[in-house]
């Protein structure tokens, strides 16, 4: 498979902490990877580096074998969407919060994609309800629809199903593979659940401390870990 990112010796600092520290990383065109790992680990730091909304102190990022800075340009910038963990939404209306990255990118006739993004999330009965009524599983379903109606090359997700139901934990995971396995979008996914790691993700990393510690494919690493911090966190021990 194709390489999307390309991540060399990055290091990753705040007020004289190091949060992240990675050798050579190489994320896959079309692939689902999960990142797992205690709090703390560096998880959401990667991903803000990945969404290019951080720049590394230390080493080389690359998007699609361009070097990412200030000259990345907009149009590369813009093919990345995270949802995170407590989506903030408009004070408005379902298909307006939808509508909203079409908007800024100037796509018209876009009620059929929302329609469509709406339904495949399981939300067209509340098209028009004012999101601040939405419950909290309800609430991620429609970021996660927004970012979807943006067909993204790569989609980063943050802990997306973090205390929520099983229905809401279902939809959204069916969401993801689907959107992978259709559309071959890339997919980083942070999660703190390793059996949604197994259920989803062809490979799986384990953070701690800012390091990568395995990376393997997902049978692999909950099968035949090599490394012993590995086994001990996907048997649920903790580690620090």
């Amino acid at each position: 498979m194709e390489v999307i990112y390309q991540l060399n010796d990055i290091q990753k600092v705040y007020a004289g902490r190091t949060i992240l520290d990675l050798g050579r990383v190489e994320i896959l065109r079309g692939e689902v990877l999960a990142v797992v790992g205690p709090s703390g680990a560096g998880k959401s730091t990667l991903l803000r580096l990945l969404n290019f909304l951080e720049e590394a102190d230390r080493g080389e990022l690359l998007y699609e074998g361009q070097l990412v800075g200030t000259t990345l340009p907009l149009a590369m910038r813009r093919e990345v969407t995270t949802v995170f963990q407590s989506p903030a939404l408009l004070q408005d209306s379902v298909e307006t919060n939808v509508a909203y990255g079409l908007r800024l990118r100037g796509i018209g006739g876009s009620q059929a994609a929302v329609g469509a993004a709406l339904e495949q999330m399981g939300l067209a009965h509340l098209r028009k309800v004012p999101a601040r009524t939405l419950s909290g599983g309800e609430a991620q379903r429609v970021a996660l629809a927004r970012a979807i109606v943006l067909h993204p090359k790569v989609l980063l997700l943050d802990e997306p199903t973090a205390n929520l139901d099983p229905y809401n934990i279902g939809l959204i995971e069916q969401v993801v593979r689907d959107i992978n396995q259709r559309e071959k979008t890339s997919i980083i996914l942070v999660t703190h659940n390793v059996f949604q790691a197994k259920r989803l993700a062809h490979r799986v990393a384990l953070l701690l401390n800012g390091q990568i510690v395995e990376m393997a494919p997902a049978r692999e690493f909950f099968e035949n870990p090599r490394d012993l911090r590995t086994r001990a966190f996907t048997n649920g021990e903790m580690v620090y």
